[in-house]
């Protein structure tokens, strides 16, 4: 049985030897697109299918898909969640996620098909596995060159590692950018780029440099890490919607910072 801690400890391992790998995240939007639900997330308010609701979002997380617009991006989001590598990992969302439901663990299996032995958490590097994504994982970018896939707002002279080379998108970023994929891997290919950290803090964008780029480039190690270091970044909008964020860096008292999630429905 997967557990949520020895998940995180499997990447940590693999980041510490530097064996390359690629972590994936498919959580409740990207879940959402896959069964062809809309999905908006507005300046004032949130849709997903027939739920909407009042929330805050900033520039950096504002997106949206329209089943009747946007087929080509769920097929291709589909393809990535489909493909199967060695060292090719993706996060899932499990029945911890309340609003997600026990019903959609089962469906995500049932869409993957074949081998499941490289899913895992979509909340793995969040939630109880915070901390230790900051204190641990974190200082082991350091030593390592970094590539960053994040929103043209993200300052990144703030972060404890440096940035090789940053490539920079907008809101909706899935399709707006959706080029973006294609640019990383020329600048992987041109520059003959191998052992570095790809980080990508690009929506659902992020699965798609992941799966392009871990195709042909597998010598690099790709990590989907979606909000973990915006409050570092001096972006604002955690600060509404992420309470495992709030739990660490302001002391709130969301439940999601001491949150361990289990494995299955």
């Amino acid at each position: 049985m997967k557990t949520f801690h020895g998940e995180f400890d499997k990447l940590i391992g693999m980041l510490k030897t530097k064996e390359n790998f690629a972590f994936s995240r498919f959580s409740d939007g990207e879940l959402f697109i896959m069964q062809n639900k809309t999905v908006i997330l507005a300046k004032d308010h949130y849709v997903t299918g027939d739920i909407k609701g009042p929330n805050i979002y900033t520039e950096e997380e504002q997106k949206e898909f329209l089943p009747d617009r946007d087929q080509f991006y769920r097929k291709k989001l589909i393809e990535s969640f489909k493909h199967i590598q060695e060292n090719y990992f993706k996060g899932i969302c499990t029945g911890t996620d309340a609003h997600v439901g026990d019903k959609n663990f089962d469906y995500q299996i049932a869409l993957h098909e074949g081998d499941h032995e490289n899913l895992t958490f979509s909340n793995l590097l969040i939630n109880a596995n915070y901390r230790r994504f900051i204190e641990e994982m974190v200082p082991l970018f350091a030593d390592r060159e970094v590539v960053y896939v994040a929103n043209k707002l993200a300052d990144v002279s703030r972060l404890p590692f440096a940035i090789k080379k940053k490539f920079e998108i907008g809101p909706n970023c899935m399709i707006n950018d959706y080029d973006v994929a294609e640019d990383v891997k020329e600048y992987i290919a041109k520059n003959n780029i191998h052992d570095h950290i790809v980080l990508c803090s690009a929506a659902s964008l992020s699965n798609f440099v992941i799966y392009e780029n871990f195709k042909e480039s597998p010598s690099n190690t790709y990590l989907d890490i979606g909000s973990c270091l915006n409050p570092l970044l001096n972006l604002e909008g955690w600060k509404h919607t992420r309470g495992y964020l709030t739990h660490y860096w302001l002391r709130s008292n969301s439940p999601f910072g001491t949150q361990v999630d289990q494995w299955g429905a």
